[in-house]
């Protein structure tokens, strides 16, 4: 699970995991505790009706939540590596966030063949 702070590299992220291999991801909006307080109402002061210029003028404070599953611990390297490449160190601020998790069952997921 991958929280990328910054939006604008998540097709390079994507890029990268589909080189190494990752087959599958679910990305969602997202925004933590400290941006929410930080810009407290985020897009409340949008109108009512918004054309795209209101949003084109307004920053983004959301973040990329990405899941993925993969097979064993290697390929969960290999996805740190291919991240650290994109984003830069995460132990830098306004980077990103990963965690590597263990999982005992997975249903629903089907093996693709490209």
């Amino acid at each position: 699970m991958l929280i990328l702070h910054d939006p604008d590299k998540l097709q390079d992220l994507l890029d990268a995991w589909e080189e190494i291999g990752v087959s599958g991801a679910t990305i969602l909006h997202s925004t933590g505790l400290g941006r929410t307080r930080t810009n407290p109402g985020i897009w409340d002061d949008l109108p009512l009706m918004p054309g795209l210029r209101d949003f084109f003028e307004h920053e983004e404070y959301f973040s990329r939540t990405i899941f993925t599953i993969v097979p064993d611990e290697a390929m969960a390297e290999k996805v740190v590596d291919a991240t650290c490449q994109v984003t830069g160190d995460l132990t830098q601020p306004d980077t990103g966030l990963l965690a590597v998790l263990p999982l005992v069952k997975v249903y629903g997921l089907v093996k693709r063949e490209y």
